[in-house]
């Protein structure tokens, strides 16, 4: 009998290069070319630095798949932790918004490592790569609100992304693909509690998430069986990690509706909560030509979500906390009109991005908490110190599917993250450009960077 981990594991399986429509390929080209930049831009952060540090420690000393990081070769599995974990570190990787899921920071990393180590094709590659943002992006929605509020989407849904996309690499079969989902499932993790603490465990959710995927294909490869409902299952992930799980969602037109072209870039240097404010900030700011101190107090109207993830973040510690901080993220907005990588490096010790934060609030919104996750309006109220009430509203912002960026802003932000704090030169990440537009044309995927 079928069933909806059954029929996502056959999706899986089963999908070639021709029954993608061509606007996909080429999105996920888009989608592929901006978590690479992210890779490179993270790639001298600690968090990240320490994941390569363990990696050559417990790691062979060479490999077919290339750590971006550290401009070595190791196994596949190493260089999915390690480039995972630098995907997400500077804020700049994609999300899904329905399933608050940031599927190319786990899918990417995974799928580039096998298809190194097989000798795949590009087309290859990005085959098994939509294959996993269809069913990572599933199956966050399945999951739903309650599970985001404890867990992080990207480590427990992304598991499973990543497991899809390394068993369509290896060609793993119907019954296999569900064994891979099974093992994958049964390592989902992460927990937003590291925010309180400025701790490093994003890093080690995409990391894992990756890595913890790409090990569940392999294993199904061998042989190795996984829970046949891990999903659904009365002890699988919904029972344990929901209370409004929708099996429904799961299968929801699979091969018709291609969530590819639903994924969003992310604009600012941010949490993703925070963009809808700031950019409904940042039109009251432009066109009232305000100053930071010209704004007297910020209320952002959001979604419950937004509270859950960024409130308890109310002094940042660090730089990449602050990109948690909604008042942080605002007073960059008031005072730079931008948050990219530069801004936050600036602000954690600037006295007026400090100060600042004290004029912002959040206020939970009915007509923008009803809207998401499948749409994240952007509401703010301001008010001027010369006594005036100012409002800002978006309804999709930068970077959304119906404001997305164009090819030409992707390739500028790629030049600008494949730069960041000298991580390749200009030469190099134009060079990543090219080879990414001319993946589908390419027999062997080989190194992307150097």
């Amino acid at each position: 009998m079928t069933h909806p981990s059954a029929e996502l594991a056959e999706f899986a399986a089963q999908l070639a290069y021709e029954d993608i429509p061509p606007a996909v390929l080429r999105r996920a080209e888009d989608l592929m070319l901006d978590c690479l930049a992210s890779i490179l831009a993270g790639s001298s952060a600690r968090p990240v630095q320490a994941m390569a540090q363990f990696a050559d420690t417990m790691g062979p000393a060479g490999g077919p798949s290339e750590n971006m990081v550290t401009r070595r070769g190791t196994s596949p599995l190493f260089a999915a932790l390690v480039n995972a974990a630098s995907a997400h570190m500077v804020e700049q990787d994609d999300v899904h918004n329905g399933s608050v899921f940031h599927p190319g920071a786990v899918v990417f990393p995974a799928a580039i490592a096998t298809a190194q180590a097989l000798g795949r094709s590009g087309r290859d590659l990005l085959t098994a790569s939509v294959a996993g943002y269809e069913v990572g992006i599933r199956v966050g929605e399945f999951l739903g609100r309650s599970h985001y509020k404890i867990f992080h989407t990207t480590g427990t849904a992304g598991a499973l992304a990543a497991a899809v996309a390394v068993g369509r690499l290896l060609n793993l079969d119907n019954q296999q693909m569900l064994n891979a989902l099974g093992s994958a499932g049964t390592q989902a993790a992460g927990l937003w509690e590291f925010l309180r603490d400025a701790a490093d465990s994003k890093q080690l959710h995409t990391a894992k998430a990756a890595a913890n995927g790409l090990t569940a294909a392999y294993l199904a490869h061998e042989g190795f069986t996984g829970a046949r409902h891990i999903l659904e299952g009365p002890q699988g992930m919904a029972a344990g990690m929901s209370q409004d799980a929708d099996p429904a969602r799961l299968t929801d037109r699979l091969g018709t509706r291609w969530t590819v072209l639903e994924t969003s870039f992310k604009y600012h240097a941010s949490c993703r909560h925070t963009h809808p404010a700031a950019d409904a900030l940042l039109q009251v700011v432009q066109a009232q030509g305000l100053a930071l101190d010209d704004i007297a107090k910020v209320v952002a109207h959001v979604h419950q979500g937004a509270i859950d993830v960024l409130g308890p973040v109310t002094d940042p510690a660090t730089v990449h906390q602050s990109k948690f901080s909604m008042g942080t993220v605002l007073g960059l907005i008031a005072q730079q009109r931008r948050a990219g990588l530069p801004e936050f490096d600036a602000a954690l010790d600037d006295p007026a991005i400090a100060a600042f934060r004290d004029l912002v609030e959040m206020e939970l919104d009915a007509e923008v908490d009803a809207a998401y996750p499948a749409r994240w309006i952007g509401k703010v109220t301001v008010q001027t110190r010369d006594g005036r009430t100012l409002s800002g509203r978006v309804d999709e912002p930068k970077g959304d599917p119906g404001n997305s960026l164009s090819r030409a802003e992707i390739e500028d932000k790629a030049l600008r993250l494949g730069t960041y704090r000298n991580a390749a030169s200009k030469e190099e990440s134009q060079a990543l450009i090219e080879k990414v537009w001319g993946l589908a044309g390419t027999e062997l995927v080989g190194r992307f960077v150097g």
